[in-house]
């Protein structure tokens, strides 16, 4: 069954009318060995129900010890994002009954996070910088993963049954919560966006975490609210559960605007609930009703003593924090001379990364910016994914260039070659050699081009004796067609006029 559709107010109506506040709360799988409180390893893709151990069931008599580098790794995002670290917090019991928690309860933090009162500067895509304000990151674990079999939605309501696999029961998690994100108006869906691509930015930096959206690395859970006017109380919100993508996050952040103002000019009255995002249709659709902190009975954890990390401690990880993302982006713009403009260009592409390790690879900056900002950009827009998803590595881009650099390539052969490579053709050199690419290097066959060229116009050559050199672009055309684009523009020019005596 598809998601109904619903009446919607134009955003920049709903925008006039309406003033939008958001609340974010970001959930990243840490990259630990093991999970966060037994020693049953952690690794993506593996068979279902095979990294589990009592503790992650939830077996009776079965006790959790704290994963020390999850708490570590947990003290690095808080003092990247300018939190202040606890120095006694404690793990609590978050109560609700789901096929996917074993133990029937969350371990988690409630009232004593790990980080508390920090903030996180985010600059949008014209370079105006929005802060952030951040309640809260503390620990806790994942939950397993429910898979709904039967039904269109791929959803629990409509299946024939559900399948669970525990592997993920357990993965020790970080929660990044915002306070109230107000002051935002039309740029809304752009500051989402640009909170929460920072986090991923810094959580790579940090390394504790690959920070893969696709595979729910990172999670996003979306707040929305509308009021009438920025002095107004908070309006009821919605939270739209588990975005996984910076596009989805821009676009459910604009449904509900619409949704939401569609509701209040109506009269009606906005319900408190989670939402599903669509990304096939692009709406969002009910979840459940909302639960509020006491719907959970949250009490201490007895199984757990206090987290207590030393003064010591703290600034021995302080200390030994890397180069964050905006330090690495001034330090790499410097180093490839690119303009503001372009590097912000770069930055709003989620093309640092691709930049830089192919400049690795033995290209040029302006080399990588050319392909990674040029056509891959193109086609990452065409298929609605990020960059780093397009079906092509960095190597290959530096690889392509350095054939073109070597003059075997042009720009528009080169561009067929990449045609090639995302299609899964193989390497620039296999393509090359199997479509039979590459610039004609014998002058023979240019010749030959030429003298055909010539001979179809022979006005053109006494033109060009004549120092008029306009017409010789009509010859280059020609040869360029007969070689299938494959003659070297600059050399056929060479020997057209050697070929007139010019």
């Amino acid at each position: 069954m598809s998601a109904p559709t619903v009446d919607l107010v134009a955003y920049d109506d709903a925008i006039d009318r309406y003033d939008p506040v958001l609340g974010i709360e970001v959930h990243v799988e840490l990259g630990t060995r093991t999970k966060m409180f037994c020693g049953a390893e952690v690794e993506f893709g593996g068979a279902p129900n095979s990294q589990v151990t009592p503790v992650s069931l939830g077996l009776p008599g079965a006790l959790p010890v704290v994963n020390r580098a999850a708490v570590e790794y947990a003290i690095r995002i808080g003092l990247a994002l300018n939190c202040q670290i606890a120095e006694s917090c404690r793990f609590a019991r978050k109560n609700y009954f789901y096929p996917d928690v074993p133990k029937n309860f969350q371990t988690s933090q409630y009232d004593e996070p790990i980080a508390f009162d920090g903030y996180l500067d985010v600059e949008l895509e014209d370079g105006t910088v929005f802060r952030v304000d951040i309640e809260r990151a503390h620990m806790e674990e994942d939950a397993g993963k429910n898979t709904h079999v039967g039904g269109s939605t791929g959803r629990i309501h409509g299946a024939e049954y559900s399948l669970i696999d525990y592997n993920r029961a357990g993965i020790p998690l970080v929660e990044i919560v915002t306070r109230p994100i107000e002051g935002a108006g039309a740029r809304a869906p752009e500051v989402a966006r640009a909170y929460v691509q920072t986090l991923r930015d810094i959580f790579r930096a940090l390394d504790v975490s690959e920070a893969r959206m696709e595979r729910g690395n990172v999670r996003a859970d979306v707040n929305l609210s509308l009021r009438p006017t920025p002095e107004s109380p908070l309006g009821t919100r919605t939270e739209t559960k588990n975005v996984n993508s910076f596009r989805s996050i821009e676009r459910a952040v604009r449904y509900e605007v619409s949704r939401q103002a569609a509701v209040l000019d109506a009269g009606a009255t906005v319900t408190q609930e989670t939402r599903h995002w669509h990304e096939d249709t692009g709406i969002t659709t009910p979840g459940r009703i909302k639960s509020d902190a006491d719907d959970y009975r949250y009490f201490p954890e007895p199984d757990l003593v206090p987290v207590a990390p030393s003064r010591a401690w703290v600034e021995e990880i302080r200390a030994g924090l890397p180069e964050l993302p905006v330090e690495r982006r001034r330090r790499l713009q410097t180093e490839w001379g690119y303009a503001d403009p372009e590097m912000r260009d770069v930055v709003n592409a989620g093309a640092i990364d691709l930049i830089e390790a192919t400049i690795a690879a033995g290209t040029s900056a302006a080399g990588a910016r050319k392909w990674w900002m040029g056509e891959l950009a193109r086609r990452a827009k065409t298929d609605e994914v990020e960059l780093e998803q397009l079906p092509i590595t960095p190597a290959q881009i530096a690889e392509l260039q350095g054939l073109v650099d070597a003059g075997t390539l042009n720009d528009k052969l080169a561009r067929q070659v990449l045609e090639g490579m995302l299609a899964g053709e193989g390497s620039p050199q296999e393509i090359v050699a199997a479509r039979g690419l590459g610039i004609v290097s014998d002058d023979g066959p240019l010749l030959a081009a030429i003298d055909e060229a010539l001979a179809k116009q022979p006005d053109i050559a006494e033109k060009i004796r004549s120092g008029n050199l306009g017409p010789i672009g009509a010859v280059i055309g020609a040869v360029m067609k007969a070689t299938r684009g494959q003659a070297d523009a600059g050399r056929v020019r060479e020997l057209v006029l050697e070929r007139v005596g010019a």
